[in-house]
């Protein structure tokens, strides 16, 4: 019998979207961005200690080979050529930190993941070295002094892991983050492996300026980073280098592909979300919450607690766009613990069905401030908080103030989006895991008072991606102009209560948050160092 023939899809493009939860790869095609198929692996958290977050770095890369071979056979069973993928993009977790020696490909130390909060008396510390008058950290960076982004997380290993400082001394150490670590590691490692970043990750390490697109010397002399450890520079649609696996994996199917777009997950969700013009927002809902505007060419800095950052730079000769950002710690980690440390669900998808037991948290507000909080209060102080609770309450109504405290957080970013761009979104774009859940969405609708509009095809991180990787130049499968852009379909949730109701849960919840406030004095979660 003849073989089955291939079926023509014309040129594909993958994405590895290695995420803080989890690792995916997924193939798009690329004329109309349809999804052909996935695969996706749950990646290990670590908590060696309270408030230290750590990953396995080579757990992390054997995640993205696991994803790419078995994505490739799903595709082999559907009768679709692989040598049809034309180009990769990855995206990935911002700020979360890797050393590695560069002779052997080996990682000296864990990944201190983006929510570790082991730095904190390393930002107290150089928080006394910035003039009141002269911030120069955030006119440079766009970003305020905290645990959050790469540098404290490099100074703590530079000043306290002897691995990392003799690699340093020898001159055999890089630094990366996430996209860096991967796409050394995916273009030959040890063996020629191509050592860069793009502009969006490389705007969350707080030292690189923002306005030059260039690391900074003052800030690299400020945070003692020397200079030769960093990653090259990129846009974030070039190609970088090929495919080079060394393992004798099936993924060597890909071999020699390029990897050419690169995007930190929220920059890459607003790219999937088509958000291209001045004044269009999206949120994903991940492990964290991320809202981010479009602010267009310009810097627009808050005045209400959000970040400025690097929305994209969608070529080598393209301009750069800019975004307001209100990031907020914890969302979908927030039922990973409910899951993981209370045992109340055994999956997250079981989350929906207690909180639609009954239908409200009945007075009971979950601050889940397991990483203090972040935007728009940056406060290292808060801690976790379940407040209100009374005989009454069971594991049904916890859940359902699990979700609530997602809803409240988006709404308080909101609000500060809409205070510093003067003109109120009057929808929401939303994306990530957490939105095929249906009473989310709409107790989100409820919350903020506007419609909630979610794209079918939830995926919008690892769209991103491969629409930067499909248009690069030296690729260009991937048209991104308007007209050629294809329309999403929609799903819209309208706010169902009103608006005096929604206004009292808002305050309610506010009046929660200050009680989670000023938990902690920073010696506690400090002591004890590898």
């Amino acid at each position: 019998m003849a073989a089955a023939k291939k079926a023509v899809l014309g040129p594909l493009v993958g994405a590895v979207d290695q995420g803080t939860s989890s690792t995916r790869f997924l193939v798009f095609n690329s004329k109309t961005a349809e999804l052909l198929s996935h695969h996706q692996v749950e990646i290990k958290q670590e908590f060696p200690r309270e408030g230290w977050v750590e990953q396995d770095p080579k757990e992390i890369l054997q995640s993205v080979y696991e994803c790419i071979e078995k994505t490739c056979e799903k595709l082999g069973q559907l009768n679709i050529d692989i040598s049809n993928i034309k180009a990769i993009g990855v995206s990935n977790q911002r700020e979360t930190t890797v050393v590695w020696d560069k002779l052997t490909g080996e990682p000296l130390y864990n990944a201190v993941v983006w929510l570790d909060l082991r730095t904190q008396s390393t930002v107290e510390n150089l928080s006394k070295r910035i003039p009141g008058n002269n911030n120069f950290v955030k006119s440079k960076t766009g970003l305020p002094l905290s645990t959050y982004f790469s540098a404290v997380k490099l100074r703590w290993l530079l000043d306290n892991v002897r691995k990392v400082q003799r690699a340093v001394e020898e001159d055999r150490a890089l630094f990366g983050t996430i996209d860096s670590w991967l796409i050394w590691s995916l273009t030959g490692g040890a063996n020629g492996g191509v050592h860069c970043t793009d502009v969006t990750n490389a705007s969350r390490t707080m030292l690189f300026n923002i306005h030059s697109l260039e690391w900074d010397k003052e800030l690299c002399e400020f945070f003692e980073i020397p200079m030769k450890i960093l990653p090259n520079v990129r846009s974030s649609s070039e190609i970088y280098g090929l495919m080079k696996i060394s393992h004798s994996l099936k993924a060597g199917a890909l071999e020699g592909v390029p990897i050419s777009g690169c995007l930190g997950d929220q920059s890459a969700a607003l790219v999937g979300q088509m958000c291209f013009q001045d004044g269009q927002a999206k949120n994903t809902y991940g492990t964290g919450c991320f809202l981010l505007c479009n602010t267009g060419r310009k810097c627009v800095f808050s005045e209400h607690g959000l970040l400025t950052t690097v929305a994209y730079k969608l070529g080598r000769d393209k301009p750069v766009y800019y975004a307001l950002e209100g990031s907020v710690a914890i969302a979908g980690a927030v039922i990973r613990w409910l899951r993981d440390n209370l045992g109340i669900i055994k999956t997250s998808e079981e989350i929906e069905k207690l909180a639609k037991e009954v239908g409200t948290s009945y007075g009971c507000y979950f601050v889940p401030a397991f990483s203090g909080l972040y935007a728009p209060y940056w406060e290292p102080s808060a801690r976790g908080i379940i407040c209100g609770l009374t005989q009454f309450t069971n594991k049904c109504h916890i859940a359902f103030a699990a979700l609530e405290a997602v809803c409240f957080q988006t709404r308080e970013i909101l609000d500060a989006m809409n205070r510093d761009c003067g003109i109120p979104l009057s929808h929401l774009q939303v994306d990530g895991g957490m939105t095929n859940n249906k009473i989310l969405m709409q107790l989100q609708a409820d919350i903020l008072y506007i419609p909630v509009v979610k794209p079918s095809m939830p995926e919008t991180t690892a769209l991103g991606a491969a629409m930067a990787a499909g248009a690069a130049e030296g690729v260009g499968v991937w048209s991104l102009e308007p007209e050629d852009l294809s329309a999403v379909t929609m799903e819209r949730f309208e706010p169902q209560i009103n608006a005096e109701e929604s206004e009292i849960r808002y305050s309610t919840w506010k009046k929660a948050v200050m009680k989670s406030v000023g938990w902690v004095t920073t010696q506690s979660s400090e002591s004890g160092i590898p």
